[in-house]
């Protein structure tokens, strides 16, 4: 019998696979195009927005836990009204954008395996079949998830830790010194790569089934601790190891391309196994978070209610349509530029949070001067974000679809529920 019970290590476990995913593989290339020699300072940057949002997360998670995490605290804070519920279906929206990012990542790694006229055909089958195979996984009990993830974020910390320690004496140190942007890209830098830290919050979807509740603060800045860390030390050999000008012709494959100096072709497979399992686990444990996020908007009504009704005591219906909606997306639209709007998506929840952090202060006990900061940081990162990245009518107007769409969707949603 799996046990039922999330323990310590399978909660950081959850929240490392949903951090250390498609995002480092995706945009890690747009991150150094933005950003240059200082590409580790500008994942710093956005590594301490995380951690510091952490620490809301975590004081929320203690005081109400539950399977929404996110949608509850949002309710809590604001109450059960269109603002909430846009913000709440902004979130789900955001976790399916991000879902679909990863599952096209894992189907175009997986493809690169085939022959090169083969390989469009093979990433539509890969990324379906992952879609699949994760969801039928996400049927079984919380236990089954968390010792899946465990396992897998083992392996894949593993080897991308291995990229690190073998590429780590190879570093040319003036590669550092070439190509230093203003401050202003330096930051926008880091903010394309924050939806690659923004897998911690599934941790607050596992409040409920965890074994105890105290130590939700410590797998938090466990979690977010060592993925700063690993991005750091990963983006210090990457731009170590190849010219400024080699990395930006291979973004879409930076972290690949970065391996081969000095692990050769071997490096570029390993480096793709890597990129599979990251992807996979992200997958996973986004799903396993995202199904029990609609479950709760549709508590609150924000959302139809037959995403309220669960089978086999598990929010199977919103598991099901956040699949549905991810194999659409995953097989029919481009997502290169949805990365870096998808990271504006989650600025804008993790201010709220900050925000309803700070408005439940006596309740969380927590330190009003981390929340006002926390919220003051996720929004001039997303100003700058913006103002730096939006070129193009096609970007607003993705941008206006997520965030105009899900006060459209709310106002229309609670007009014909009236009706």
């Amino acid at each position: 019998m799996p046990k039922e019970k999330i323990g310590f290590w399978s909660a950081v476990a959850i929240g490392i696979g949903g951090m250390v995913g498609g995002g480092i593989f995706a945009v890690l290339g747009l991150a150094v195009q933005l950003s240059g020699g200082a590409t580790p300072f500008a994942f710093f940057i956005a590594g301490v927005i995380a951690l510091i949002t952490s620490y809301s997360y975590a004081r929320l998670s203690i005081t109400y836990p539950s399977q929404g995490g996110t949608v509850e605290f949002l309710n809590r804070a604001f109450g059960a009204g269109i603002l909430t519920g846009s913000l709440n279906v902004l979130l789900w929206i955001s976790y399916v954008v991000m879902l679909s990012l990863y599952s096209y990542a894992f189907g175009s790694y997986a493809a690169s395996f085939f022959p090169h006229a083969l390989q469009p055909y093979y990433r539509h089958v890969f990324t379906t079949l992952i879609i699949l195979t994760l969801t039928v996984l996400n049927l079984m009990s919380a236990g089954v998830v968390g010792e899946v993830e465990e396992y897998i974020v083992a392996f894949k910390v593993a080897i991308l830790l291995f990229f690190v320690i073998a590429g780590i004496w190879s570093i040319d140190p003036a590669r550092f010194h070439q190509h230093i942007p203003p401050l202003s890209r330096l930051v926008a830098g880091g903010m394309i790569i924050f939806l690659a830290y923004e897998g911690f919050e599934l941790i607050a979807n596992t409040a409920v089934e965890v074994e105890d509740l105290s130590f939700l603060p410590k797998a938090y800045y466990t979690a977010v601790g060592f993925v700063v860390f690993l991005y750091v030390a990963v983006a210090i050999v990457t731009v170590g190891n190849l010219p400024f000008q080699q990395i930006v012709n291979a973004r879409d494959y930076a972290l690949a391309a970065a391996a081969k100096p000095f692990l050769g072709e071997a490096g570029f497979t390993l480096i793709a196994i890597a990129a599979l399992l990251s992807t996979g686990s992200a997958i996973n444990a986004t799903l396993y978070g995202s199904a029990r996020v609609s479950y709760v908007i549709a508590k609150y009504r924000e959302l139809p209610a037959f995403l309220e009704k669960k089978v086999w005591n598990k929010p199977v219906e919103g598991l099901f349509l956040t699949s549905a909606l991810t194999l659409v997306m995953a097989n029919t639209l481009n997502l290169s530029n949805i990365s870096t709007l998808g990271s504006a998506g989650f600025l804008i929840i993790f201010a709220a949070v900050n925000v309803a952090c700070f408005r439940l202060r006596r309740e969380t006990k927590s330190k009003s001067v981390l929340t006002v900061t926390g919220s003051i940081l996720c929004f001039l990162a997303l100003l700058q974000l913006l103002s730096v990245t939006v070129r193009s009518l096609t970007d607003v107007a993705v941008l206006a679809m997520m965030i105009g769409g899900s006060f459209v969707f709310e106002v229309t949603y609670r007009a014909f529920k009236r009706v």
